[in-house]
C-alpha cells in the first residue's frame, strides 16, 4: 500500500491510502449515497468517465461475487472510500485495473462536491509517482462531463439475441445497459434482442416493444440517437429507462440540463403525480429532464423537481428517470417493468 490522494480541480486534496491498483485516474468527480451495491455501482456503465465517492462509511465487506456484475468489467474510473472493508473487494479492484482509495475524508469530499458541484479530479495511487501540483495541471486539461457523447464507448457493436424464449419480443437499444434489466426483462417473460445505440427505427419498429437503457454523458449531443427515437415514436411501445428517458424528452421537445451533483444513490424520492404516491427509488445520473407542468410529466423529483417520468399514450411511449431493476436499491418500482411486458402481451 502507498499514500495517495484524490485532487479537485479547485485545488482542494484529500489524502488517503491505496488498496488496488497502480496509477492515476482522471475523471468526473461524484458520489453515491447508497449503502450497498458497490460492485453493482462500480460496473454500472451510466459511471464511465467518473471517479466515484462512496457515503458509507464501509464498503467492501460482504465480498464480491459475478452475480452482481451490472457489465463484465468495471466502468468508473476510481473507487473512493472512507475504509476498505475487504481485502477481497481490494483485490477484485486491483485485477480489473482500478484506482481505489481508502482513508479518504468522505465526509468533506462529499461536501466540497455538494457545495461546489462535480467537478474534473484526478486519484493518484502513489503520491511519489505525481505531486498534487502536477495532477492539478493534467485535471484542467481533461475534457468536462457536459458535452461527452460517451454511449459509444459503452454501447454493443452488433445486435445479439439474449434469450429467444419469451411471450413478447422485446428489442433493447444499448446505450449502456445494466444486466439487471435484462435480467427482469427475462424474468417477465420477454424475448430479448439487444442493440447498438445507433440502431435504426426500421431494425426497431418490428419488435413488440423497444426499452431504451441507461448509459451515460450527455443527452444533447446525442442527435442521432434523438432522431432515431422520433423515427420509431407511434411505431412499437416504447419504455425508455434513465438516459433513455432524457433521449425521450428530448425527441418529444423537451430540454436536459446539467446538475449541479447529480443524483446518485437508492434513497431518491419520487412524486407519482397522478396518484400521489411516493416512491423511493434508484437512482444515477448527472443530467436530467428540465422541470415541466406539461400533462405528459408523470413524476417528479421531490429534491428538485425534475421531471423523473413521461407517458405519451397515443405514442405509445413513456419513460422513467428512476432505475425499475433497482440494482442495487428498494423495490417501489418493480411493478414497471413487469406491467409494460404484460400490456405489450395484452396487445
Amino acid at each position: 500500500m502507498s499514500a495517495g490522494y484524490v485532487a479537485l480541480e479547485d485545488g482542494t486534496v484529500f489524502p488517503g491510502r491505496s488498496v488496488a491498483a497502480d496509477g492515476v485516474a482522471f475523471g468526473e468527480a461524484v458520489f453515491t449515497t447508497a449503502m450497498t451495491g458497490y460492485q453493482e455501482t462500480v460496473t454500472d456503465p451510466s459511471f464511465a468517465g467518473q471517479l466515484v465517492a462512496f457515503t458509507a462509511p464501509m464498503i467492501g465487506n460482504y465480498g464480491v461475487a459475478d452475480r452482481r456484475l451490472e457489465s463484465p468489467q468495471p466502468w468508473v474510473k476510481a473507487a473512493l472510500m472512507r475504509r476498505c472493508g475487504g481485502a477481497e473487494w481490494a483485490r477484485w479492484l486491483a485485477a480489473h485495473g482500478i484506482v481505489a482509495l481508502e482513508d479518504i475524508d468522505t465526509r468533506r469530499l462529499v461536501l466540497r462536491i455538494r457545495e461546489a458541484g462535480a467537478m474534473r479530479a484526478a486519484a493518484v495511487a502513489d503520491e511519489a509517482e505525481l505531486s498534487p501540483t502536477a495532477a492539478l495541471e493534467l485535471i484542467r486539461e481533461q475534457p468536462s462531463m457536459e458535452g461527452q457523447a460517451l454511449v459509444t464507448a459503452v454501447s454493443s457493436v452488433a445486435p445479439a439475441v439474449l434469450n429467444d424464449d419469451g411471450r413478447v419480443r422485446v428489442a433493447v437499444v444499448d446505450y449502456g445497459a445494466k444486466a439487471s434489466i435484462m435480467r427482469r426483462l427475462r424474468q417477465a417473460g420477454a424475448a430479448v434482442t439487444v442493440f447498438p445505440h445507433d440502431a435504426a427505427p426500421d431494425d426497431l419498429a418490428g419488435f413488440d416493444g423497444v426499452l431504451l437503457s441507461n448509459g451515460p454523458g450527455d443527452p444533447q449531443p446525442l442527435n442521432e440517437e434523438v432522431a432515431a427515437i422520433r423515427g420509431l415514436l407511434g411505431r412499437t411501445p416504447i419504455l425508455g429507462i434513465c438516459l433513455g428517458h432524457q433521449l425521450l424528452g428530448l425527441a418529444t421537445g423537451h430540454s436536459t440540463y446539467k446538475l449541479p451533483f447529480g443524483h446518485r444513490g437508492a434513497n431518491h424520492p419520487v412524486l407519482e403525480r397522478a396518484s400521489g404516491r411516493v416512491l423511493v427509488t434508484s437512482q444515477n445520473h448527472g443530467f436530467a429532464v428540465a422541470p415541466s407542468d406539461d400533462r405528459e410529466a408523470t413524476y417528479v423529483s421531490l429534491y428538485d423537481g425534475t421531471v423523473e417520468g413521461f407517458d405519451y399514450p397515443e405514442l405509445r411511449a413513456r419513460s422513467v428517470q428512476f432505475h425499475p431493476e433497482a440494482g442495487p436499491g428498494t423495490h417501489d418500482a418493480w411493478p414497471i417493468l413487469e406491467r409494460w411486458v404484460a400490456e405489450l402481451e395484452a396487445r
